[in-house]
């Protein structure tokens, strides 16, 4: 049986940590290298840094950031944020990333997943997913981009496959109504999500203690999960959280 990941998110501003609540009021959380190093230290699969004011500022990640994390790191790592062309995914990969991440770039040009895939392989693009559904049924949850701001008007589900078909090898989910609140993952959107697609799915958005995970990987049948406050202000380490899902039968990766 495949195990389920644990995945530390970094969404970075200016080169620092920064979480907020719904995509809005943001604090600071810390450096984004000595938070890596903690995460993988504690038992975190992988780790995502997530350069969240790019793609609205029009700008390329911070490579200083990516290379500094990555020096830190002996487990996966994940960049996103203004990857808008292959040249610059070369240079966020030459920075020391393993994978990187799109939302707005993928849907703006869907063709570039496929070059992407095509230059370092399907296992090394995700398609991120800002979704939000308010009351609304997971079919009629729509994709937003721009960091959030924008409602692009197209439907979670469809772009789901169309971003498997172009070649994504993973989709991160996040769930807008739930970002920050720690009150659990959509898990209902996220099941959805990995019903329509082959590729693994990644929850994100909502995770307040170890029983939301264990949901998310029961009911919402997510391959690995993503989580930021829950670790940067210590509520639990991955260590702890791995213990307990393996105390309720889920299959983790627990480190020697």
């Amino acid at each position: 049986m495949l195990t389920k990941r644990i995945i530390a998110c970094l969404d970075v501003d200016a080169g620092r940590v920064v979480k907020g609540q719904q995509f809005v009021n943001i604090i600071d959380a810390g450096d984004p290298a000595e938070l890596a190093w903690r995460h993988a230290a504690s038992g975190a699969d992988e780790i995502v840094v997530l350069d969240i004011t790019a793609s609205h500022e029009k700008r390329n990640t911070l490579l200083e950031t990516v290379r500094a994390v990555a020096k830190e790191l002996f487990v996966p790592l994940t960049v996103g944020g203004g990857i808008n062309s292959l040249e610059t995914a070369a240079k966020v990969f030459g920075a020391g990333a393993d994978k990187v991440t799109m939302n707005t770039a993928a849907l703006g040009n869907p063709k570039l997943i496929e070059q992407i895939a095509a230059s370092f392989g399907s296992q090394a693009i995700l398609v991120a997913i800002d979704a939000r559904r308010g009351s609304a049924s997971p079919s009629q949850a729509e994709v937003y981009v721009k960091g959030g701001r924008i409602n692009t008007g197209r439907k979670v589900l469809e772009w789901a496959r169309e971003a498997e078909a172009h070649g994504a090898g993973e989709i991160l989910l996040t769930s807008m109504d739930r970002d920050g609140t720690g009150i659990g993952f959509d898990c209902e959107l996220t099941a959805a999500v990995a019903g329509v697609v082959s590729i693994p799915v990644i929850a994100s958005g909502g995770a307040g203690n170890a029983h939301h995970f264990a949901d998310v990987f029961a009911a919402g049948r997510a391959d690995a999960a993503l989580a930021a406050s829950i670790f940067h202000f210590g509520l639990k380490d991955s260590v702890e959280l791995k213990r307990h899902l393996q105390s309720v039968g889920v299959p983790v990766r627990l480190p020697c």
